[in-house]
């Protein structure tokens, strides 16, 4: 069994990372990479380390070895509380399996489960990165929350709301299908 993807039919970041680690690991021409920061006279410098080469592994198709088009490997909350009487900001990252732009201003819908107050956040930075922030400033007191509501990540939260997520192989539409992120909000008064 492959320690990684590599073809259209599995896509599959290195087996050997941890669910943190795949986060930051995205495909390139050059392989599965993750970025890191230069240390030394390269201090602050952000680089991509390979951490397996495989030539021309993004943007590919049905027609080639890489990836097809760009997919979410993952969605989680940047947020770890959310209190009614302070209010705050919701912030959500979705984590894709190759470096994406964005135009315009996609949206994640949170599942509220009083479906009435579903919270939805508009993108706010991440393009010509694998990982898209999507964010949601909400003030105190606000109509938006109760407390007592569990907020979670559903599946299928994205929505291009006339924006487009690309990615950057042969610039093909991202596919915004996802699982279920994980993890809740409980919003305190």
């Amino acid at each position: 069994m492959s320690l990684w993807g590599a073809s259209t039919t599995d896509e599959s970041k290195p087996k050997y990372l941890t669910d943190e680690e795949k986060r930051d690991c995205y495909a390139t021409k050059k392989g599965w990479v993750k970025s890191t920061t230069g240390t030394g006279g390269r201090a602050g410098r952000v680089q991509e380390e390979i951490l397996v080469a495989i030539g021309d592994l993004h943007g590919g198709s049905s027609q080639t070895a890489g990836l097809a088009k760009g997919t979410i490997s993952s969605v989680n909350w940047n947020t770890t509380a959310f209190d009614k009487s302070d209010g705050g900001t919701l912030s959500v990252t979705v984590n894709y399996n190759e470096q994406v732009d964005v135009t315009g201003t996609p949206q994640f819908t949170v599942t509220n489960n009083t479906p009435a107050r579903n919270v939805v956040l508009d993108y706010a930075s991440g393009t010509g990165t694998n990982r898209l922030t999507f964010t949601k400033a909400i003030a105190a007191n606000n109509a938006a929350t109760n407390a007592g509501d569990v907020l979670s990540l559903g599946a299928n939260a994205v929505a291009l709301n006339g924006g487009t997520v690309k990615d950057k192989g042969e610039n093909l539409a991202s596919n915004i299908t996802h699982g279920a992120g994980t993890g809740t909000i409980t919003v305190v008064a």
